[in-house]
């Protein structure tokens, strides 16, 4: 069987939109050869849908947008991912699903057995579970369906314990399949890629048939996608593994002469952008946070993009994404010199601007910041100056980039990273105001490993490194008193970075960090940091999630608590 892998971009809720891609795609792959085409988890409404599955319309149009599809379908049938509704009427109102539609209707719906609920996950609130998955004959073949979580069972996933033993994949192993498939929409974020492989690969050694799996691509809010969808052969080989971050159709022959077939080599349809199946770290970085940006600039509509050029290390990486993602043409790069700002600083930022070929503007901000101080100096009277006189500084920059965002009808970018939010050495209304935080999951040792690798890539192009090395030399700096350092808060970077993600990603206590080493009073000081400015991140724009735990939707630590770990 020639199988068409269709690793699609939906739009959440575009159900026109999303029925155009589906059917562009299924035209494409039928015309080169396709057999049976194969799309992404829930590509009829995009992932994840989350409550406007509460919207009393929704479904129903999503349904009825489902059959539309289905009645485009001819004699090679297609494999859809989307919601149907549960006619039992108990448990919960719809299934997450995926409809085998031939000859123009829908001829079988197979539901997802297991609904992941941690992290970004909550598909418990709106989807019932199938109790085992299903199995459809076609052409004289078994074809087993699972979806996304249906194969997230093994040994080495801390999550199947969640599912009191269900496992779909071992179910399916006594039910002598040709094929598996497996309709995904995985969030992408850093080392997942291995961990997926890893899945198909046993799971199709288990089953004793090739396993083909295709994965979502794109950006929705906070989440990233990166495709790779990929077949294994019966014997854990992978025979084809299509692009990372990018769209891509396919067809893969696959001999289906009965358990333990193999597939052949690749049939490749023209397509997008073909990156390496594996690439660098730093490289699947800079690839996510481009497309997370561009999908979330193009989906929500805004054509130019805004940052704030400090002449630091966290807005220059900003600026380069930002560029690759909007083309530099529509990037505007600002300048807001105090009194406290060095020259360096002016001129680091308007060198990035340069080697970027960005629009560059200078707003001093002395008289304004002048104003605030004599307007606020009679209330004042008889305090001493400290933090609130420079967040003043701040917060007059988050005004006039706001206003610059509302005339120019642009998407202003936070710079913040993750070490800064966590502890929350940001300013509220000030370096936080904007609409998305495109490094907020980097720790600041990741901004300086990532900046490193975006001027060593420019290198290896054979083009101007764009960000200033003073940038990256230079002792980072809120320059928002004289002679300012961020060491004058907060410990080394390496040695936050290393309590930070101990603390906030992988759970442990004050008395864990202390007893692995670290000094007491700076684990006890950053771990204080933290459980105060939860209220801050509450606040925060939102942000572009690359690791296992971001702050966002899959942390819901309370901002009203007395828990001291």
């Amino acid at each position: 069987m020639r199988i068409g892998l269709a690793q699609l971009n939906p739009t959440v809720g575009d159900l026109a939109g999303n029925r155009r891609l589906i059917l562009a795609a299924y035209d494409a792959l039928v015309a080169v050869g396709a057999e049976l085409v194969v799309y992404p988890e829930l590509i009829v409404c995009g992932y994840p849908p989350r409550d406007l599955l509460f919207k009393r319309r929704f479904v129903p149009d999503v349904e009825e947008s489902m059959r539309t599809i289905a009645a485009a379908i001819g004699e090679v049938p297609a494999l859809v991912g989307t919601v149907e509704t549960n006619p039992s009427g108990r448990g919960r109102p719809y299934y997450n699903a995926a409809a085998f539609c031939h000859r123009g209707r829908i001829v079988s719906v197979a539901a997802k057995c297991l609904l992941p609920t941690y992290d970004v996950f909550d598909e418990d609130r709106y989807f019932e579970p199938a109790p085992q998955p299903t199995v459809v004959t076609h052409a004289g073949l078994r074809i087993g369906i699972t979806i996304c979580e249906d194969i997230w069972t093994h040994p080495m996933i801390s999550t199947r314990r969640l599912y009191h033993g269900l496992d779909p994949v071992r179910q399916l192993a006594g039910q002598k399949c040709d094929l598996v498939v497996n309709l995904s929409a995985s969030p992408w974020n850093n080392d997942k890629g291995g961990v997926r492989q890893t899945l198909v690969t046993d799971a199709a050694k288990l089953l004793g048939c090739p396993l083909a799996y295709v994965n979502a691509v794109g950006g929705d809010d906070e989440l990233v996608f990166d495709g790779r969808s990929l077949v294994s052969d019966a014997t854990g080989r992978i025979t084809a593994g299509l692009a990372a971050f990018a769209e891509e159709l396919r067809v893969v022959e696959i001999l289906a002469t009965g358990p333990g077939t193999v597939a052949a080599p690749a049939v490749a349809v023209p397509s997008l952008l073909h990156p390496s199946f594996d690439q660098p770290e730093m490289a699947d970085i800079f690839a996510a946070l481009t497309l997370g940006l561009r999908d979330y600039a193009r989906k929500c509509g805004f054509k130019r993009a805004l940052i704030a050029l400090s002449g630091g290390i966290d807005s220059a990486v900003v600026g380069v994404i930002a560029a690759a993602a909007f083309g530099p043409e529509n990037v505007i790069g600002v300048s807001q010199p105090s009194l406290i700002s060095s020259q360096h600083s002016r001129d680091d930022a308007r060198i990035l601007a340069e080697n970027l070929g960005i629009r560059f503007e200078t707003i001093p901000i002395t008289a304004a910041v002048s104003a605030f101080e004599q307007t606020l100096g009679p209330i004042f009277s008889g305090h001493r100056p400290d933090v609130t006189e420079e967040n003043i500084q701040a917060r007059v920059r988050g005004v006039i980039m706001m206003a610059l965002s509302n005339k120019f009808a642009a998407l202003l970018l936070t710079t913040g990273n993750k070490s800064e939010i966590a502890v929350g050495y940001c300013t509220l209304y000030g370096d936080m105001a904007g609409g998305l935080a495109v490094i907020s999951d980097l720790f600041k040792t990741q901004v300086y490993a990532l900046a490193n690798w975006i001027n060593a890539d420019a290198r290896r192009a054979g083009r101007t490194p764009p960000i200033p090395q003073s940038s990256i030399d230079k002792p980072p700096s809120a320059e928002l008193r004289p002679d300012q350092i961020d060491q004058d808060s907060l410990p080394p970077y390496d040695v936050l970075d290393a309590i930070l993600k101990g603390y906030v990603e992988e759970g442990l206590s004050s008395r864990d960090l202390i007893a692995q080493g670290f000094a007491e009073a700076v684990v006890k000081d950053v771990v204080r940091k933290v459980d105060l400015n939860e209220y801050k991140r509450k606040q925060a724009a939102p942000g572009l999630k690359i690791t296992p735990l971001a702050f966002g939707v899959g942390r819901r630590i309370p901002i009203v608590q007395k828990y001291v770990s």
